[in-house]
């Protein structure tokens, strides 16, 4: 009975790890993009029918795919230990929720909305990148913090000289705060700048040194950032598949630690010949 749900998992580990099934999959979450596309369009009754079928057939494919998946593992749980198979599995029983004229039609179209994401988790190179941008995260929160520091200290200081000028985009601090944003953001920002300028000449020292520290040191820090979790996710990833430098740098260190485990069993076991002979 095992030797069959072994061959039975198998063949199932051997589906899912198929690259036509892998195509299969994505091609059908793309397909399933235009579908949900094609429902936000005004279409006759007919045309809407073949929407809703298309529908159904593609929650039944998911759901198929996702047992697939579940049946490939060695364990139940050991499928539900990978966030990434988690998320799937949420999307695809939620996406169960049927589309009707109840209070749940709009949930139930915003949930196979989110259907799309699963492309994120079919292919490694996303996927890659959604765990780069979640690592950096933190990160640019620091540096997010610093720029809302300096956001509020300019904010506060057009706020006291350029209320007067124009109350509408300096009146107080968050007034002042959105009108730098628009500032950083390069939206007309040269009008907001020629108008203080008609009273205070000297003040495009304001506003370049704010462009200076916002759209080209902080922003350069996010992409920093950004590129160094990426570059260390791109070695972790070719260390994981043995691949790339990394991939081969890994593989020495693995054999190299192998080498010395044998090196000192012969060690100890020459020691314990010669004490042998000795005795």
């Amino acid at each position: 009975m095992s030797t069959n749900s072994a061959t039975l998992r198998d063949r199932f580990v051997a589906i899912r790890s198929n690259k036509i099934f892998e195509i299969t999959v994505i091609s059908i979450i793309i397909f399933s993009a235009m579908v949900i596309g094609a429902s936000t369009y005004d279409i006759g009754p007919n045309w809407l029918a073949v929407v809703k079928f298309l529908d159904i057939a593609i929650t039944i494919f998911f759901l198929v795919e996702i047992v697939i998946r579940i049946i490939a593992e060695e364990k139940f749980r050991n499928f539900f230990r990978n966030a990434w198979n988690v998320f799937d599995f949420t999307i695809v029983t939620l996406s169960l929720i049927p589309i009707d004229e109840s209070e749940m039609v709009l949930i139930a179209r915003l949930l196979r909305i989110f259907r799309v994401l699963r492309l994120v988790s079919i292919i490694p190179e996303l996927r890659l990148l959604m765990n780069a941008l979640a690592k950096a995260i933190p990160r640019i929160g620091y540096v997010t913090l610093l720029m809302f520091i300096i956001f509020y200290i300019y904010g506060a200081i057009g706020s006291f000289f350029y209320e007067k000028i124009n109350p509408v985009l300096w009146g107080d601090i968050s007034i002042a705060m959105l009108t730098l944003f628009r500032v950083a953001t390069f939206e007309d920002w040269t009008d907001v700048m020629y108008e203080t300028m008609a009273v205070y000449p000297f003040s495009w020292v304001y506003y370049l040194s704010f462009i200076f520290l916002t759209a080209f040191v902080f922003l350069n820090m996010m992409i920093g950032v950004v590129l160094d979790v990426m570059q260390k996710e791109h070695e972790e990833f070719d260390r994981l598949e043995g691949e790339g430098e990394a991939g081969e740098v890994h593989w020495i260190k693995e054999h190299t630690k192998e080498m010395e485990i044998r090196l000192e069993r012969m060690e100890k076991l020459l020691n314990d010949i010669a004490k042998d002979k000795t005795n």
